[in-house]
């Protein structure tokens, strides 16, 4: 056993536990109110299942948009399948927990957003160290980062 707790991975199991019952919820009840989610992922996560053609078209990562329509919503412990439609052709997609970088509600301004690593051999980081949330220290990359002013009415 270690002798240190390893906060960093026990905030992102519990953040994507609350991604976890959120999406319970939903398939369960449906979307209440305005309530809507821009879930971004890394489409080259290896549980990542979506279409060739889709990703093809985004072979980095994807901002899904769980709104107005959306079917065969199920939740397990590791991630969702869902369909979402793509230009009038319904795509099943299944998204692992841990493939999700950002998770946004913005009719509540609500938001997560995850530093997911790779394993690259040319990554000289330490192979074991836990993703970081956004506001722990880190070393600064280049990456897109949801604003959640462009969401308010």
């Amino acid at each position: 056993m270690s002798g240190e707790i390893d906060y960093g991975n026990l905030m992102h199991d519990a953040m994507r536990g609350l991604i976890r019952s959120v999406m319970e919820r939903v398939a369960e009840d449906g979307l209440p109110g305005e309530h809507h989610f821009f879930i971004t992922v890394d489409t080259g996560h290896p549980d990542m299942q979506m279409a060739d053609w889709l990703r093809d078209r985004y072979p980095e990562e994807i901002t899904l948009v769980v709104q107005h329509w959306f079917e065969n919503l199920v939740v397990d412990p590791n991630g969702f399948a869902i369909t979402l439609n793509f230009g009038n052709s319904p795509e099943p997609l299944y998204i692992p927990f841990d493939a999700i970088s950002t998770f946004v509600d913005p009719s509540v301004e609500f938001g997560l957003r995850f530093e997911l690593q790779h394993d690259d051999e040319d990554d000289d980081e330490d192979d074991d160290e836990a993703p970081m949330m956004e506001d722990a220290p880190r070393e600064e990359k280049s990456a897109d980062v949801v604003s959640l002013d462009q969401f308010r009415k």
